[in-house]
């Protein structure tokens, strides 16, 4: 297997030999000044660039560091930039990051802090060119299509594997846009029921009087109009799995002929007199507060414990760490083949704006969003201003930077009380070195 491309953009050669040294897992290529970087980037397609923004012919100031990665990022937006900070430079850093650069790392150089970086770099790359190949070729990129990274996302994910084999009813619980019927779609194929049928219906989309034969069927001359017997959802979705999308809708005389079929596995059609035995699992989902219902006596407490053997609560999308401009990009994909083909991504401007909007439509109203600014982008890159948002305020990345810290001091605490305290084995936990780990120790005023 060929290494991973890390490209080091440094004029100081003891830094280079130092660094080409420390990072013998990747590919090293090393560049002195923006031609030699530039050069590099066409014949290597580095996946990671660390660069130094003091570069000659101003080794002492950053305007031909700034240059050379807007260069790098006009020849391959994908690269992640991870950009030096000298001392009395941070505020340069930051910029750096505002414009689009992926992180920033201090000078004089802890060879284990920049390898954790470097890493995270080549892991999120990584993650976002799959991402990028599976829906350039159709394919759905993970659990029922779904795009994510965050943490947040992989815990429903991995939950709805463990349950996807066992033949219990599922109860999906989020705001409307976050991507329950995809969900619902991935238990399914993922169960035993897979080769069997995927049957959804939206009880919020079906007038009341409509929906029992929808559900149900209904035989000939039940009803002004029935001309022919009809076959209802629940009979559709025989050996295979009927999603309940927005169950709280379900109005109470209905309730009680589902929670007969959740108890006896046979339905009756409308004007019919013959049982029929129908095995069907049943997936459900609402936005709504259904434990409320309950208790206002709204939605019958025995269904809901017949629909809720399992309840899964799904994240809005401003709880998902990191997924939006995953999700972002992956749309610009989607759309730009058949759109708009001269567009080929995101923008840094907006990257940042997709972060740091709150999506109150979710999944739904970002894809919309995209969509639209596929179709009206002039240039070759959505920016925000195409999406219709307000640049990210250039004062987050410093707040990035209290994340980062915050989030430091999350995984040293836990190591130190996974190893009892014990400073060996908490370094070896978090992949530093000792003296790496007193450093952090101090400077957080942590004790172990």
């Amino acid at each position: 297997m060929t290494k991973p491309v890390l490209l080091v953009v440094e004029d100081d050669p003891g830094l280079q030999r130092q660094l080409r040294w420390a990072y013998d897992g990747y590919e090293v290529v090393v560049a002195g000044d923006r031609a030699e970087a530039l050069a590099a980037v066409r014949e290597h397609a580095p996946a990671v660039v660390t660069l130094d923004l003091g570069l000659p012919p101003d080794p002492d100031g950053v305007v031909e560091g700034f240059a050379t990665m807007a260069a790098i990022q006009a020849l391959s937006p994908d690269a992640k930039i991870i950009v030096a900070s000298g001392h009395g430079e941070r505020a340069s850093a930051l910029q750096a990051i505002a414009d689009g650069a992926w992180d920033f790392y201090a000078k004089p150089i802890d060879i284990d802090q920049l390898g954790l970086i470097v890493a995270r770099a080549f892991h999120v790359h990584a993650l976002e060119a799959e991402n990028r190949r599976l829906h350039a070729g159709g394919a759905a990129p993970g659990f029922g299509g779904m795009v994510y990274a965050s943490p947040e996302m992989a815990g429903v994910v991995r939950t709805l594997e463990r349950v996807a084999p066992a033949d219990v009813s599922v109860m999906l619980l989020g705001a409307s846009g976050t991507g329950k019927e995809l969900l619902a779609r991935g238990l399914h194929a993922a169960s035993r029921r897979g080769d069997g049928p995927f049957v959804a219906i939206n009880c919020a989309a079906i007038p009341e009087a409509l929906l029992e034969s929808e559900l149900f069927g209904h035989e000939r001359g039940a009803f002004t109009g029935a001309v022919r017997t009809v076959i209802g959802k629940v009979e559709q979705a025989a050996g295979g799995t009927l999603f309940l999308d927005e169950i709280g809708d379900v109005p109470q005389p209905l309730q009680v002929k589902l929670l007969r079929f959740l108890q006896e596995r046979v339905i009756e059609r409308v004007g019919g007199r013959k049982p029929i035995a129908v095995d069907t699992r049943v997936v459900c989902a609402t936005h709504q507060d259904v434990d409320a219902m309950v208790a206002d006596g709204r939605f019958r407490e025995d269904l809901y414990y017949r629909l809720a053997e399992i309840v899964v609560r799904i994240p809005a999308l401003a709880e998902r760490s990191g997924d939006a401009a995953l999700l972002a990009q992956a749309f610009v994909t989607r759309y730009a083949h058949t759109l708009n083909p001269a567009v080929t991504g995101l923008a840094p401007d907006a990257r940042g704006a997709v972060d740091a909007w709150r999506w109150p439509g979710n999944v739904r109203e970002l894809e919309n969003r995209v969509k639209r600014a596929v179709i009206l982008a002039e240039g070759k890159r959505v920016t925000a201003a195409d999406l219709d948002l307000a640049p990210a305020d250039r004062g987050e990345p410093i707040e990035l930077r209290t994340v980062r810290e915050a989030a430091d001091r999350k995984a040293i605490t836990r190591a130190l009380a996974r190893a009892d305290g014990n400073i060996s084995g908490a370094s070896r936990l978090l992949g530093v070195s000792r003296p790496t780990l007193y450093d952090l120790l101090k400077s957080y005023d942590l004790h172990a």
